[in-house]
């Protein structure tokens, strides 16, 4: 059966770079201009920790969430 990992996905303001992790395993990051680059990366990171078979039984995935928050004039506010 396949592994299947959550990859968190973020673009860097300051350089437009997407910023690719997968959580709970070590190492597991790259960055990229392109998804489909981003895509291709990831793979090879993951490939290269399975054969090192570091990190994939320290953590597992958990879960995610968001909460409502406004951020103005120095103060947070929570809006749920």
């Amino acid at each position: 059966m396949p592994k299947v990992f959550p990859v968190i996905i973020e673009k860097c303001k300051e350089t437009g770079l997407l910023i690719g992790y997968v959580p709970g395993i070590p190492g597991a990051h790259t960055q990229a201009e392109t998804l489909e680059e981003l895509q291709q990366n990831i793979k090879e990171v993951l490939e290269l920790n399975e054969k090192k078979n570091e990190g994939w039984n320290i953590f597992s995935f958990y879960g995610s969430y968001s909460n409502p928050f406004v951020v103005g004039n120095g103060n947070i506010f929570y809006l749920g």
